[in-house]
């Protein structure tokens, strides 16, 4: 059974479809997966044992077409993208049945939930959607101390970002208990940087700043091994989530009910009730930014001390 599945784009949204893409490959007999989508989602999921084939898809509508018509023959094809590039690709692609999923339809669920309807429907399943699972090569790390990691990035938009003063401050007061690893893509280089500095003016040594430094593989790699993740809604922390690592989420934005981590029993979502609450806007659309800015470094702490009173 020879199955083509184009990923969501964003890294966040990739690990979500998991437990839909288990959901295909324990419907059909032995299937053989070929993956199609951006760098970043086939780099996170290009390592499950049923993947046969990757192809890294550019924007260009030509490009779209060669790639579709150089693919080969499919018995199933499932797209988790809703665009119209998607669209017209899958007009091209070559399969006896096509699937695309459709975001006007799912709606008011999580995420996880939105893609595993759209699966079950596809196909007439009537299955759960089970935890997300990332396969990732053996990688363990030589620091004896615990590790936290942060993250203070979101490709999302400047909206969903805490500040880096915060940041800083909830690492320095945890330093005497865990190494700090500092999490980020090239382009939030200049906030990680930002909070190195100012952990280098408390006296905060034990850290390591890998934003901009590491591969999408060598970021599930170091999350998988942390012991206490803190974050902004983003795609690290499903990847997270996946390892079931301790994590508090601050939310600003977006709306938590459908993209908060799935199926982690230790996760802890921190944000205000505001009336402009979620705007899901890239950024603050009132300019004041209440909604991160009023969370501090002491909500957070006292969000990771109610994980030592459970323990």
């Amino acid at each position: 059974m020879k199955i083509l599945i184009e990923l969501p784009t964003w890294l966040g949204d990739s690990v979500m479809s998991t437990p839909a893409i288990e959901n295909i490959v324990n419907h059909y007999n032995d299937p053989h997966i070929t993956l199609i989508g951006s760098t970043i989602s086939i780099e996170a999921l290009k390592s499950h044992p049923k993947v046969v084939k990757t192809k890294v898809l550019k924007k260009g509508y030509i490009s779209l077409y060669k790639t579709a018509k150089n693919l080969g023959k499919f018995d199933t094809f499932f797209s988790f993208r809703s665009s119209l590039r998607s669209n017209f690709l899958k007009f091209f692609v070559v399969s006896k049945n096509k699937y695309q999923f459709n975001k006007n339809i799912y709606k008011n669920r999580h995420q996880v939930e939105k893609y595993n309807d759209f699966i079950n429907e596809s196909i007439n399943l009537k299955k759960p959607a089970g935890e997300l699972i990332l396969h990732k090569e053996e990688f363990n790390l030589t620091n004896k101390n615990l590790m936290l990691g942060i993250n203070p990035g979101a490709s999302y938009g400047s909206a969903k970002r805490w500040y880096p003063e915060e940041f800083a401050a909830v690492a320095a007061e945890l330093s005497y208990k865990y190494d700090i690893y500092i999490f980020g893509g090239p382009e939030e280089q200049s906030i990680a940087f930002d909070i190195e500095r100012l952990l280098v003016k408390m006296g905060v040594t034990n850290f390591k700043n890998l934003s901009g430094k590491t591969t999408i593989t060598e970021v599930i790699q170091h999350i998988s091994q942390l012991d206490l993740f803190i974050t902004g809604d983003s795609g690290p922390m499903h990847v997270a989530a996946s390892f079931k690592v301790p994590t508090i989420a601050i939310f600003g934005p977006t709306k938590d009910k459908e993209t908060s981590q799935w199926m982690n029993e230790k996760s802890i979502n921190l944000k205000k009730t505001l009336e402009c609450q979620p705007c899901m806007q890239r950024t603050c659309p009132l300019g004041h930014h209440k909604c991160m800015k009023l969370i501090k470094a002491v909500d957070v702490l006292k969000a990771v001390e109610s994980f030592y009173i459970e323990a």
